[in-house]
Protein backbone atom coordinates (compact mmCIF):
# COMPACT_ATOMS: atom_id res chain seq x y z
CA UNK A 1 0.00 0.00 0.00
CA UNK A 2 1.62 3.60 -1.10
CA UNK A 3 1.65 6.24 1.56
CA UNK A 4 0.22 9.01 1.23
CA UNK A 5 3.73 10.79 0.58
CA UNK A 6 4.84 8.07 -2.35
CA UNK A 7 1.11 9.04 -3.78
CA UNK A 8 2.13 12.72 -3.55
CA UNK A 9 5.75 12.44 -5.00
CA UNK A 10 4.08 10.31 -8.06
CA UNK A 11 1.03 12.51 -8.94
CA UNK A 12 3.32 15.88 -8.99
CA UNK A 13 5.85 13.92 -11.63
CA UNK A 14 2.96 12.97 -13.99
CA UNK A 15 1.19 16.35 -13.40
CA UNK A 16 4.09 18.32 -13.91
CA UNK A 17 5.09 16.35 -17.26
CA UNK A 18 1.73 16.64 -18.60
CA UNK A 19 1.33 20.28 -17.70
CA UNK A 20 4.16 22.44 -17.22
CA UNK A 21 5.31 24.27 -20.19
CA UNK A 22 9.23 23.91 -21.33
CA UNK A 23 9.64 27.05 -20.62
CA UNK A 24 10.01 27.03 -16.94
CA UNK A 25 12.97 24.99 -16.87
CA UNK A 26 14.00 26.13 -13.01
CA UNK A 27 10.06 25.83 -11.37
CA UNK A 28 9.75 22.06 -12.53
CA UNK A 29 9.92 18.67 -10.76
CA UNK A 30 13.97 19.18 -10.06
CA UNK A 31 13.79 21.81 -8.12
CA UNK A 32 10.32 20.23 -5.99
CA UNK A 33 12.75 17.53 -5.29
CA UNK A 34 15.44 19.72 -4.39
CA UNK A 35 12.83 21.68 -1.93
CA UNK A 36 11.57 18.10 -0.78
CA UNK A 37 15.48 17.16 -0.05
CA UNK A 38 16.18 20.22 1.71
CA UNK A 39 12.87 20.01 4.16
CA UNK A 40 14.06 16.58 5.16
CA UNK A 41 17.30 18.33 5.59
CA UNK A 42 16.05 21.02 7.79
CA UNK A 43 13.56 18.25 9.84
CA UNK A 44 16.02 16.15 10.82
CA UNK A 45 17.40 18.52 13.40
CA UNK A 46 14.28 19.46 14.63
CA UNK A 47 11.74 17.36 17.52
CA UNK A 48 8.79 17.03 15.37
CA UNK A 49 6.39 15.01 14.78
CA UNK A 50 5.54 12.52 12.37
CA UNK A 51 2.10 14.31 11.46
CA UNK A 52 4.37 17.31 11.32
CA UNK A 53 6.92 15.55 9.39
CA UNK A 54 4.28 14.49 6.57
CA UNK A 55 2.41 17.46 6.15
CA UNK A 56 5.72 20.20 5.92
CA UNK A 57 6.78 17.18 3.51
CA UNK A 58 3.55 17.09 1.39
CA UNK A 59 3.45 21.19 1.47
CA UNK A 60 6.96 20.89 -0.27
CA UNK A 61 5.44 18.60 -3.21
CA UNK A 62 2.96 20.19 -3.93
CA UNK A 63 4.33 24.31 -3.00
CA UNK A 64 4.87 25.02 -7.50
CA UNK A 65 2.64 22.82 -8.70
CA UNK A 66 0.57 25.87 -9.66
CA UNK A 67 2.95 27.00 -12.25
CA UNK A 68 1.43 24.32 -14.65
CA UNK A 69 -1.84 26.84 -13.97
CA UNK A 70 -0.45 30.85 -13.71
CA UNK A 71 3.25 32.08 -12.43
CA UNK A 72 2.08 35.17 -11.21
CA UNK A 73 -0.13 33.26 -8.38
CA UNK A 74 1.00 29.78 -8.96
CA UNK A 75 0.86 29.42 -4.75
CA UNK A 76 -2.99 30.37 -5.26
CA UNK A 77 -3.37 27.71 -7.27
CA UNK A 78 -0.99 25.06 -5.83
CA UNK A 79 -2.98 25.21 -3.05
CA UNK A 80 -6.34 24.06 -4.94
CA UNK A 81 -4.82 21.84 -6.78
CA UNK A 82 -3.18 19.77 -3.11
CA UNK A 83 -6.40 20.48 -1.97
CA UNK A 84 -7.90 18.89 -4.11
CA UNK A 85 -5.45 15.80 -4.27
CA UNK A 86 -5.46 15.05 -0.80
CA UNK A 87 -9.43 15.48 -0.15
CA UNK A 88 -9.63 12.49 -2.74
CA UNK A 89 -7.26 10.71 -0.80
CA UNK A 90 -9.39 11.27 2.43
CA UNK A 91 -6.76 13.29 3.78
CA UNK A 92 -7.47 14.65 7.25
CA UNK A 93 -9.05 18.26 7.30
CA UNK A 94 -7.09 19.70 9.83
CA UNK A 95 -3.91 18.52 8.61
CA UNK A 96 -4.62 19.45 5.26
CA UNK A 97 -5.17 22.95 6.40
CA UNK A 98 -1.97 23.29 7.76
CA UNK A 99 -0.27 21.71 4.36
CA UNK A 100 -2.20 24.72 2.42
CA UNK A 101 -1.08 26.70 5.44
CA UNK A 102 2.39 26.21 4.34
CA UNK A 103 2.03 26.32 0.71
CA UNK A 104 0.76 30.00 1.27
CA UNK A 105 3.62 30.77 3.46
CA UNK A 106 5.84 30.73 0.52
CA UNK A 107 4.72 33.95 -1.26
CA UNK A 108 7.16 36.49 -0.72
CA UNK A 109 4.76 38.84 0.49
CA UNK A 110 3.83 36.48 3.30
CA UNK A 111 6.14 36.26 6.57
CA UNK A 112 5.69 32.21 7.98
CA UNK A 113 4.54 31.84 11.35
CA UNK A 114 4.71 28.31 12.50
CA UNK A 115 7.76 26.04 12.16
CA UNK A 116 6.45 23.95 9.56
CA UNK A 117 6.11 27.04 7.46
CA UNK A 118 9.30 28.80 8.33
CA UNK A 119 10.88 25.10 7.35
CA UNK A 120 9.36 25.13 3.91
CA UNK A 121 10.56 29.15 3.01
CA UNK A 122 13.79 28.36 4.29
CA UNK A 123 13.96 25.13 2.01
CA UNK A 124 12.22 26.96 -1.29
CA UNK A 125 15.71 29.29 -1.08
CA UNK A 126 18.03 27.12 0.06
CA UNK A 127 19.63 27.40 -3.48
CA UNK A 128 20.42 30.80 -1.74
CA UNK A 129 23.23 29.34 -0.21
CA UNK A 130 23.64 26.84 -2.96
CA UNK A 131 27.56 26.54 -4.24
CA UNK A 132 26.02 26.45 -8.09
CA UNK A 133 24.27 29.10 -6.96
CA UNK A 134 25.50 30.99 -10.33
CA UNK A 135 24.33 28.20 -12.51
CA UNK A 136 20.78 28.01 -10.51
CA UNK A 137 20.67 31.91 -11.04
CA UNK A 138 21.02 31.53 -14.68
CA UNK A 139 18.18 28.93 -14.66
CA UNK A 140 15.68 31.24 -13.39
CA UNK A 141 16.70 33.91 -15.85
CA UNK A 142 16.47 32.10 -18.60
CA UNK A 143 12.64 31.15 -17.38
CA UNK A 144 11.91 34.72 -16.40
CA UNK A 145 12.76 35.39 -20.38
CA UNK A 146 11.08 32.37 -22.38
CA UNK A 147 7.83 32.43 -20.14
CA UNK A 148 7.26 36.43 -21.18
CA UNK A 149 8.98 38.00 -18.46
CA UNK A 150 11.59 40.14 -18.49
CA UNK A 151 15.22 40.32 -20.62
CA UNK A 152 17.68 40.97 -18.47
CA UNK A 153 21.53 42.18 -19.39
CA UNK A 154 24.05 40.67 -17.30
CA UNK A 155 24.14 44.29 -15.03
CA UNK A 156 20.50 44.24 -14.38
CA UNK A 157 20.32 40.57 -13.54
CA UNK A 158 23.06 40.88 -11.02
CA UNK A 159 21.76 44.04 -9.57
CA UNK A 160 18.47 41.87 -9.20
CA UNK A 161 20.19 39.14 -7.46
CA UNK A 162 21.39 41.51 -4.92
CA UNK A 163 18.25 42.98 -4.03
CA UNK A 164 16.99 39.59 -3.61
CA UNK A 165 19.89 38.53 -1.28
CA UNK A 166 19.79 42.06 1.12
CA UNK A 167 16.09 41.58 1.16
CA UNK A 168 15.81 38.01 2.04
CA UNK A 169 16.55 35.57 5.81
CA UNK A 170 16.16 32.26 6.74
CA UNK A 171 14.09 31.90 9.40
CA UNK A 172 14.83 28.44 10.92
CA UNK A 173 17.72 27.42 13.30
CA UNK A 174 19.13 25.12 11.04
CA UNK A 175 19.33 26.71 8.28
CA UNK A 176 20.69 30.36 9.57
CA UNK A 177 23.65 27.67 11.28
CA UNK A 178 24.61 25.61 8.06
CA UNK A 179 23.52 27.56 5.16
CA UNK A 180 23.72 31.32 5.89
CA UNK A 181 27.80 31.07 5.58
CA UNK A 182 27.49 29.70 1.85
CA UNK A 183 24.94 32.73 1.36
CA UNK A 184 26.82 35.47 2.10
CA UNK A 185 29.97 34.47 0.65
CA UNK A 186 27.77 34.13 -2.46
CA UNK A 187 26.23 37.41 -1.82
CA UNK A 188 29.89 38.71 -2.13
CA UNK A 189 30.62 37.23 -5.17
CA UNK A 190 27.50 38.66 -7.11
CA UNK A 191 28.79 42.35 -5.43
CA UNK A 192 32.36 41.83 -7.37
CA UNK A 193 30.59 40.94 -10.26
CA UNK A 194 28.34 43.84 -10.23
CA UNK A 195 31.47 46.01 -9.89
CA UNK A 196 33.48 44.75 -12.70
CA UNK A 197 30.26 45.16 -14.67
CA UNK A 198 29.66 48.59 -14.20
CA UNK A 199 33.14 49.67 -14.77
CA UNK A 200 32.87 47.58 -18.16
CA UNK A 201 29.66 48.46 -19.54
CA UNK A 202 27.54 51.84 -19.65
CA UNK A 203 23.99 52.72 -20.42
CA UNK A 204 24.37 52.39 -24.06
CA UNK A 205 26.41 48.83 -24.04
CA UNK A 206 23.18 47.71 -21.88
CA UNK A 207 21.14 48.61 -24.83
CA UNK A 208 23.23 46.94 -27.34
CA UNK A 209 23.64 43.80 -25.49
CA UNK A 210 19.69 44.16 -24.99
CA UNK A 211 19.32 44.26 -28.38
CA UNK A 212 21.07 40.95 -28.87
CA UNK A 213 19.82 39.10 -26.26
CA UNK A 214 16.44 39.30 -28.17
CA UNK A 215 17.74 38.56 -31.33
CA UNK A 216 19.19 35.02 -29.60
CA UNK A 217 16.01 34.05 -27.75
CA UNK A 218 14.69 32.15 -30.43
CA UNK A 219 17.52 30.42 -30.40
CA UNK A 220 17.54 30.19 -26.65
CA UNK A 221 13.52 29.26 -26.38
CA UNK A 222 14.02 26.03 -28.93
CA UNK A 223 17.00 24.73 -27.01
CA UNK A 224 14.86 24.88 -23.81
CA UNK A 225 12.44 23.62 -25.61
CA UNK A 226 14.11 20.60 -26.95
CA UNK A 227 15.74 19.97 -23.63
CA UNK A 228 13.19 20.03 -21.45
CA UNK A 229 10.77 17.90 -23.98
CA UNK A 230 13.75 14.98 -24.56
CA UNK A 231 13.58 15.05 -20.43
CA UNK A 232 10.06 14.63 -19.97
CA UNK A 233 9.73 11.67 -22.54
CA UNK A 234 13.07 9.87 -21.22
CA UNK A 235 10.88 10.28 -17.61
CA UNK A 236 7.63 8.75 -19.05
CA UNK A 237 9.19 6.09 -20.63
CA UNK A 238 10.84 5.44 -17.14
CA UNK A 239 7.56 5.33 -15.74
CA UNK A 240 6.39 2.83 -18.40
CA UNK A 241 9.14 0.33 -18.11
CA UNK A 242 8.59 0.62 -13.97
CA UNK A 243 4.67 -0.41 -14.80
CA UNK A 244 5.79 -3.11 -16.98
CA UNK A 245 8.53 -4.29 -14.65
CA UNK A 246 5.58 -3.89 -12.15
CA UNK A 247 3.06 -6.54 -13.72
CA UNK A 248 6.32 -8.63 -15.04
CA UNK A 249 6.97 -9.45 -10.70
CA UNK A 250 3.66 -9.86 -9.87
CA UNK A 251 2.80 -12.50 -12.74
CA UNK A 252 6.02 -13.89 -12.28
CA UNK A 253 4.88 -14.38 -8.83
CA UNK A 254 1.63 -15.63 -9.31
CA UNK A 255 3.10 -18.44 -11.98
CA UNK A 256 5.65 -19.52 -9.18
CA UNK A 257 2.71 -19.78 -6.93
CA UNK A 258 0.35 -21.47 -9.10
CA UNK A 259 3.01 -24.06 -10.58
CA UNK A 260 4.28 -25.26 -7.00
CA UNK A 261 0.85 -24.68 -5.17
CA UNK A 262 -1.97 -25.22 -7.19
CA UNK A 263 -1.06 -27.77 -9.59
CA UNK A 264 0.03 -30.40 -7.42
CA UNK A 265 -3.57 -30.16 -5.49
CA UNK A 266 -5.08 -32.05 -8.98
CA UNK A 267 -4.04 -35.06 -7.96
CA UNK A 268 -6.56 -35.30 -5.69
CA UNK A 269 -9.69 -35.78 -6.79
CA UNK A 270 -11.46 -33.18 -4.74
CA UNK A 271 -9.68 -30.44 -5.88
CA UNK A 272 -9.81 -30.98 -9.51
CA UNK A 273 -12.75 -28.53 -9.85
CA UNK A 274 -9.50 -25.67 -8.93
CA UNK A 275 -8.04 -26.84 -12.73
CA UNK A 276 -10.68 -24.42 -15.14
CA UNK A 277 -9.69 -21.36 -12.75
CA UNK A 278 -6.16 -22.34 -12.23
CA UNK A 279 -5.95 -22.55 -16.15
CA UNK A 280 -7.41 -19.27 -16.95
CA UNK A 281 -5.25 -17.71 -14.58
CA UNK A 282 -2.10 -18.56 -15.34
CA UNK A 283 -3.04 -18.64 -19.03
CA UNK A 284 -3.53 -14.60 -18.68
CA UNK A 285 -0.62 -14.35 -16.46
CA UNK A 286 1.52 -15.72 -19.44
CA UNK A 287 0.37 -12.82 -21.79
CA UNK A 288 0.88 -10.49 -19.32
CA UNK A 289 4.28 -11.12 -18.74
CA UNK A 290 4.75 -11.37 -22.66
CA UNK A 291 3.21 -7.74 -22.56
CA UNK A 292 5.60 -7.03 -20.25
CA UNK A 293 8.65 -8.19 -21.86
CA UNK A 294 7.26 -6.28 -25.17
CA UNK A 295 7.43 -2.83 -23.62
CA UNK A 296 10.32 -3.14 -21.83
CA UNK A 297 12.42 -5.11 -24.78
CA UNK A 298 14.53 -2.48 -26.55
CA UNK A 299 15.41 -1.53 -30.38
CA UNK A 300 18.46 -1.01 -31.95
CA UNK A 301 18.82 0.05 -35.33
CA UNK A 302 21.25 -0.97 -37.99
CA UNK A 303 24.15 1.36 -36.77
CA UNK A 304 25.32 2.77 -39.79
CA UNK A 305 24.96 5.19 -42.67
CA UNK A 306 26.67 6.90 -45.16
CA UNK A 307 27.98 10.15 -46.62
CA UNK A 308 24.93 10.63 -48.82
CA UNK A 309 22.59 9.79 -46.06
CA UNK A 310 24.20 13.07 -43.96
CA UNK A 311 24.22 14.94 -47.57
CA UNK A 312 20.42 14.08 -48.28
CA UNK A 313 18.97 14.45 -44.53
CA UNK A 314 18.17 11.12 -44.62
CA UNK A 315 19.53 10.45 -41.08
CA UNK A 316 18.80 11.01 -37.45
CA UNK A 317 22.54 11.51 -36.16
CA UNK A 318 21.75 12.32 -32.85
CA UNK A 319 20.00 8.74 -32.23
CA UNK A 320 23.07 6.23 -30.76
CA UNK A 321 21.29 3.33 -32.82
CA UNK A 322 21.89 5.09 -36.12
CA UNK A 323 25.96 5.57 -35.32
CA UNK A 324 26.47 2.57 -32.99
CA UNK A 325 28.69 0.69 -36.01
CA UNK A 326 30.37 3.79 -37.00
CA UNK A 327 33.91 4.34 -36.77
CA UNK A 328 34.86 7.23 -34.81
CA UNK A 329 36.24 9.25 -37.40
CA UNK A 330 33.51 9.17 -39.36
CA UNK A 331 31.11 9.78 -36.74
CA UNK A 332 32.70 12.91 -35.73
CA UNK A 333 32.75 14.57 -39.64
CA UNK A 334 29.27 13.81 -39.76
CA UNK A 335 28.05 15.27 -36.36
CA UNK A 336 30.45 18.62 -37.38
CA UNK A 337 28.68 19.40 -40.71
CA UNK A 338 25.27 18.71 -38.84
CA UNK A 339 26.56 21.33 -35.97
CA UNK A 340 27.57 23.66 -38.90
CA UNK A 341 23.87 23.43 -40.64
CA UNK A 342 21.80 25.21 -38.27
CA UNK A 343 18.74 24.43 -39.83
CA UNK A 344 19.63 20.55 -40.38
CA UNK A 345 20.54 20.50 -36.66
CA UNK A 346 16.92 21.96 -35.65
CA UNK A 347 15.78 19.11 -37.91
CA UNK A 348 17.61 16.38 -36.17
CA UNK A 349 16.20 17.42 -33.19
CA UNK A 350 12.88 17.42 -34.33
CA UNK A 351 13.00 14.03 -35.43
CA UNK A 352 14.48 12.71 -32.52
CA UNK A 353 11.58 14.11 -30.26
CA UNK A 354 9.32 13.08 -32.69
CA UNK A 355 10.57 9.59 -32.79
CA UNK A 356 11.03 9.83 -28.96
CA UNK A 357 7.15 9.98 -28.54
CA UNK A 358 6.17 7.32 -31.03
CA UNK A 359 8.61 5.12 -29.01
CA UNK A 360 6.31 6.30 -26.07
CA UNK A 361 2.91 5.84 -27.61
CA UNK A 362 3.72 2.44 -28.10
CA UNK A 363 5.21 1.40 -24.80
CA UNK A 364 1.86 2.96 -23.08
CA UNK A 365 -0.85 1.77 -25.68
CA UNK A 366 1.06 -2.06 -24.88
CA UNK A 367 1.21 -1.08 -21.03
CA UNK A 368 -2.87 -0.36 -21.35
CA UNK A 369 -3.93 -3.40 -23.18
CA UNK A 370 -1.31 -4.92 -20.38
CA UNK A 371 -3.09 -3.92 -17.69
CA UNK A 372 -6.37 -4.29 -19.12
CA UNK A 373 -5.47 -8.24 -19.27
CA UNK A 374 -4.43 -8.64 -15.98
CA UNK A 375 -7.51 -6.91 -14.99
CA UNK A 376 -9.84 -8.74 -16.98
CA UNK A 377 -7.91 -12.77 -16.16
CA UNK A 378 -8.12 -11.72 -12.63
CA UNK A 379 -11.84 -10.92 -13.17
CA UNK A 380 -12.93 -14.35 -15.06
CA UNK A 381 -10.47 -16.34 -12.73
CA UNK A 382 -12.71 -15.53 -9.43
CA UNK A 383 -15.68 -15.95 -11.63
CA UNK A 384 -14.58 -19.56 -13.16
CA UNK A 385 -13.52 -20.02 -9.09
CA UNK A 386 -16.90 -19.98 -8.06
CA UNK A 387 -18.48 -21.44 -11.13
CA UNK A 388 -16.63 -24.57 -10.88
CA UNK A 389 -16.75 -24.90 -6.59
CA UNK A 390 -20.62 -24.25 -7.34
CA UNK A 391 -20.92 -26.96 -9.87
CA UNK A 392 -17.91 -29.58 -9.62
CA UNK A 393 -17.30 -29.57 -6.27
CA UNK A 394 -20.52 -31.21 -5.48
CA UNK A 395 -20.27 -33.82 -8.41
CA UNK A 396 -16.99 -34.84 -7.12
Amino acid sequence: MESILQKAESFVLNYLNENLKPAFIYHNFSHTQMVVSKVNEIIASENLTDDEKEIVVLAAWFHDIGYTVDKVKHENHSIVIASDFLSNENYPPQKLNFVLGCIHATKLTETPASLLEKILRDADFAHLASANYVKIAEQLRLEFENSGGEIYTDRKWIEENIAIFNSHKYYTKYANIHWTFTKNENLIELKKEFKKSSKKEDRKDDKKELEVLKDNKFDKSAEILFKSTSSNHLKLSYIADRKANILLSVNAIILSISLSKLIPQFDNAQHIYLLYPTVIFVSFSVVSIILSVIVTRPTVNSGKFTKEDIANRKVNLLFFGNFHKMELDDFEDSLKDIADDKEYLFSAMTKDLYLLGKVLDRKYRILRLNYNVFIIGIIISVLAFFISYKFLSNVI
